[in-house]
C-alpha cells in the first residue's frame, strides 16, 4: 500500500487498500491508524476534501472501527 502525501495541518499521508477496505492515516505527530471496512467512495472523498482533518472528523474517525498501528 503506497502512502499518498496530503496537504493538511495534522495529517501527513493516507493510503487505501481496496481488497481489504482498509484506510491508513499517518499523522504528523508520528501516530498511524488503520480504519476498517471503509468504502472506496469514502476514501476518494477524503482524498479530494479541501480539509482532510474536517472530513476525517465528520466522516471517518468515529464512524469506522480503528486500530493504532504506530
Amino acid at each position: 500500500m503506497e502512502m499518498i502525501p496530503v496537504n493538511s495541518s495534522n495529517i501527513l499521508a493516507i493510503a487505501y487498500d481496496p481488497d481489504s477496505a482498509t484506510l491508513t492515516i499517518a499523522f504528523k505527530g508520528g501516530s498511524e491508524y488503520e480504519y476498517y471496512d471503509v468504502p472506496q467512495h469514502e476514501f476518494d472523498s477524503f482524498l479530494s476534501a479541501n480539509s482532510k482533518g474536517e472530513y476525517g472528523h465528520q466522516n471517518i474517525y468515529k464512524k469506522y472501527s480503528q486500530k493504532k498501528t504506530r
